[in-house]
């Protein structure tokens, strides 16, 4: 007897970066992967916060037998305060996504409502009749996990976002052994990251990016300051050991950082980092001893850097001859507001250096094309269904995916892909999909 079919079915994420949302169909039941958030740039005044619109998911949420999440980005995390009282599901991820999203669900008063089951990297476990399996993958934060999805139609390796990185200074390298593994039994579709499909060659390692820092720190003789995600706790425990290293002490600015850094601290990532200092330490202690990780390198108005910039922050300031350090990357479309934050502090004689004049800084979270060669030659699937990325890099990711003689489903937001049983394909079919203003 032919078993019922295995359905994909994007809401966010596919077609553009950020909301990334996804479900997966079988059997008269629905399980959804990550729930994230997306950010509009506004021409005048504050930015705003999207989210992909539930509607169709909603609709479906006496069949949804839970949401799992990859990892605690807010494009794959942010969304569920905001929509699980339309889905009103359990939420599966791992310790530190758990820390986090508590978190979140305190602020919307959500906690006391929200069931949340843990799983280690390396768990199996069943949701209805998807067998699932947390596998290691490294990214550009903690406990991010490839998720097997296996039905009797398929068997499908969702990667969520990931790199093959060699030395990822916090967490343990990519799971190679369980990827062949995983190759040898069977894979039939990889639905996976693009957003660097464009791109040759191998994403930089995160230990390339902790030595220059280590080298940039060393030569700096005012405030350092460095501007990171607050999410990549790899690197803000990296610049919390060398400021210890270099004399400085290290201090949090920007509520999001210091949220981060507790629910870190809470599940034993942090145990090897020295203590943060307090702004109090930032205004008694001379410049060359403080050394500040902030939010904001996205030019966001009212951020941590932009506050500096303009020398409006209540309790940190900064002073010609001191040094900011842009160590994240330049997100296409906030160009303008990033160029306007450099130019704000140069215009006060602080050092700037970022991504753009100086790559070692910062290292994409993301597989370039010699990594998407590397999973494919493990794991051996039948075809890739390429999601997370603009169309260019999905249409990158796609064409690289043909030359290893892959097959290719291309999908959008609201596409419905068959994933079996027999030959991946697109239905001409399509759902609800939209976005959500917070």
């Amino acid at each position: 007897m032919t078993p019922p079919a295995l359905h994909f079915i994007p809401l966010g994420g596919s077609g553009e970066i950020g909301m990334n949302l996804n479900l997966y169909g079988h059997d008269d039941a629905w399980l959804m992967v990550d729930c994230g958030l997306g950010f509009e740039r506004a021409e005048v005044g504050e930015d705003r916060i999207v989210a992909p619109d539930p509607r169709f998911a909603a609709a479906l949420a006496s069949k949804l037998v839970g949401l799992v999440i990859t990892h605690v980005h807010l494009d794959h995390l942010g969304a569920v305060d905001m929509l699980w009282p339309r889905l009103r599901c359990p939420v599966h991820c791992t310790p530190f996504a758990a820390a986090v999203l508590r978190r979140r669900l305190m602020d919307a008063n959500l906690l006391r409502h929200v069931p949340i089951e843990e799983h280690r990297i390396g768990a199996r476990w069943r949701l209805g009749p998807f067998d699932l399996e947390f596998v290691g993958l490294t990214h550009s934060t903690a406990e991010s996990a490839g998720l097997v999805v296996r039905t009797p139609a398929a068997t499908v390796f969702h990667t969520g976002d990931y790199k093959l990185d060699p030395d990822p200074t916090l967490g343990a390298v990519s799971d190679e052994g369980r990827l062949r593994a995983l190759g040898d039994l069977g894979v039939d579709v990889v639905v996976g990251d693009s957003t660097n499909a464009t791109r040759e060659g191998h994403s930089r390692s995160e230990a390339q990016v902790a030595a220059h820092l280590d080298t940039l720190v060393a030569q700096a003789t005012g405030r350092v300051v460095v501007g990171t995600f607050s999410s990549h706790v790899a690197r803000i425990r990296t610049l919390a050991r060398l400021a210890v290293r270099h004399g400085r002490v290290p201090i949090l600015l920007g509520r999001s950082m210091l949220r981060m850094a507790d629910a870190a601290r809470e599940v034993g990532l942090f145990d090897d980092v020295p203590r943060f200092g307090s702004l109090h330490d930032a205004a008694t202690l001379p410049r060359h001893a403080v050394l500040f990780i902030a939010t904001g390198t996205q030019g966001e108005s009212r951020s941590a850097l932009d506050r500096l910039s303009r020398d409006d922050h209540p309790r940190a300031r900064l002073e010609g001859g001191d040094t900011v350090v842009f160590s994240s990357k330049i997100i296409p479309g906030n160009e303008a507001p990033i160029a306007r934050l450099h130019a704000g502090l140069r215009g006060r004689g602080i050092h700037v250096i970022h991504e753009g004049e100086d790559p070692d800084v910062h290292a994409s979270g993301h597989p370039c094309r010699d990594e998407l060669r590397a999973l494919y030659g493990w794991l051996r699937p039948g075809c890739v269904v390429p999601v997370h990325g603009e169309a260019r890099h999905m249409e990158a990711h796609a064409e690289l995916a043909r030359s290893l003689d892959l097959g290719v489903v291309s999908i959008r937001n609201g596409g419905v892909a068959h994933l079996g049983p027999g030959p991946a394909r697109l239905l001409p079919e399509t759902v609800h999909t939209g976005r959500l203003v917070r």
